[in-house]
């Protein structure tokens, strides 16, 4: 490629890395007078609208949030031919990636640098972000006054918790991400970036030459070998934070955060007990507060359990959830992954749409996602369950209420500015103990709150 001289006001010195979306430039900056990276989206991403706003939703989420433990922007510009970039604060220090490429770090180092990189995306999980591709490449180092400074960086494949676009497309680096990061109808929370934690302290605490996990990524009750020096209790965190199902794991940086703490605290021989999540990784454990807003993506994550397809105009059903079709729809289902009743199985759910197996992945398939949860009902109340799903770039309409099938309903619609014009929040408590009932709908386009009140008339629970 051709380095450029300039962009923008910026004097180009040097390339520091491309990638398959983008390249980024070490470039010098007259007003602040220092150096400066600048991300450019690559050429043949140029005319991709939904990589453009992946690229442009980066730089804005790292704007908003300008914290010190994440890369900082700048600023963001234009360049003659329409590419977009981003500048931003310039790591001097390299990357983990880089680092290890000379050589493990000694054991006591590496849990320390573990720690601080748990630090970081605990600030992206207070904010209700999850990253979803941390690697050592994405882990990068700034000198400062008095310690180096460990910053998170491209978060390109990050999303809001509470997001409503429904495309949420396999990503991820394999040997970091997730299992369930593989499935695009899989639900992805902050217990996917506690994986990707402990694969990042299996890759600076493995012993390569005795099969660590820079020769094995395999995911499974079996941990790869770690270096002499690793106290048991850290093996015994990294082996909960990887666990295969997300349930299993710590719920987000800050719970893996601590029990790393506690275990490299724990005495060699084993006295102390081996730490424990600061909430146990229960089986039956709810998705943590607003995980479960995409709920265009839930179903179908765990094939075998509960849930029927239904011709056109008949009910869809999954346990004791029923859903009265609209004419030329169809219901499928498997449960509501990420949730889990008493008995451990997962809460009844449907997809209804004329195409379920689209409606995920295609905004111009209508649709609905219709689910029953009795540990909702425990937590929170209705208003309270649709008041953790917001949609930041819709604009809503007044809140309604409804009764509709014996069921008092609150009813949020939104006006996106996206592919999926319209968005509808509704929850209502079931009659008898049997917990919150949640649709979120996308409704045929021209159709009415007539067509809502409809479909939520035909939810049934018995």
């Amino acid at each position: 490629m051709t380095a450029p001289t300039r962009i923008g006001a910026y004097r180009v010195e040097r390339l520091l890395g491309a990638g398959s979306f983008a390249t980024v430039w070490l470039a010098y900056d007259p007003v602040l007078d220092g150096r400066v990276a600048i991300k450019v989206l690559a050429e043949n991403w140029c005319h991709d609208l939904r990589v453009r706003e992946r690229f442009l939703d980066e730089a804005r989420l790292l704007r908003r949030l300008d914290h010190d433990r994440l890369v900082r922007v700048h600023a963001v510009g234009e360049l003659p031919d329409g590419r977009p970039y981003a500048v931003l604060a310039w790591a001097d220090g390299g990357s983990l990636r880089d680092r290890l490429a000379g050589g493990p770090l000694p054991a006591a180092a590496a849990v320390t640098l573990l720690d601080e990189i748990a630090a970081g995306v605990a600030v992206l999980h207070r904010h209700g972000i999850v990253h979803r591709d941390l690697t050592p490449g994405n882990i990068l180092f700034r000198s400062g006054p008095g310690a180096e400074r460990v910053l998170i960086a491209d978060l390109g494949l990050a999303k809001a918790l509470a997001a409503a676009s429904g495309l949420t497309a396999r990503a991820g680096t394999p040997g970091y991400m997730a299992p369930e990061q593989d499935d695009p109808l899989a639900v992805v929370d902050t217990r996917a970036d506690v994986f990707g934690l402990g694969r990042l302290g299996l890759t600076l605490l493995g012993d390569a030459v005795r099969g660590g996990p820079r020769e094995d990524r395999r995911v499974g009750p079996e941990l790869p070998r770690l270096r002499a020096g690793v106290p048991p209790a850290v093996a015994a965190v990294l082996r909960t934070a990887t666990a295969a199902r997300p349930a299993g794991r710590y719920p987000d940086a800050a719970a893996f955060r601590a029990a790393l703490r506690r275990a490299a605290a724990t005495p060699a021989d084993g006295a102390s007990r081996p730490p424990r999540p600061d909430r146990p990784p229960d089986r039956r454990r709810l998705v943590p507060a607003g995980a479960v807003a995409l709920v265009l993506v839930v179903l179908g994550a765990a094939a075998g359990d509960a849930g029927t397809r239904s011709p056109a105009g008949a009910a869809g059903r999954s346990g004791p959830l029923t859903v009265a079709l609209p004419a030329g729809w169809r219901a499928d289902g498997t449960g509501w992954a990420g949730q889990y009743g008493d008995d451990g199985e997962l809460e009844p759910a449907l997809v209804v749409s004329p195409d379920p197996g689209r409606w995920a992945a295609d905004p111009g398939v209508p649709g609905a996602f219709v689910g029953l949860s009795a540990g909702t009902a425990r937590r929170t109340t209705p208003e309270g369950f649709l008041a953790e799903r917001p949609h930041a770039d819709c604009a809503a309409a007044p809140v309604r209420r409804t009764r509709q099938g014996g069921v008092d309903w609150i009813v949020a619609a939104f006006a996106c500015p996206g592919a999926r014009p319209v968005i509808v929040e509704a929850a209502g408590r079931a009659p008898g103990p049997a917990g919150v009932l949640y649709v979120q709908l996308t409704p045929p386009t021209g159709s009415g709150p007539g067509f809502v009140d409809a479909l939520l008339a035909g939810v049934r629970v018995g």
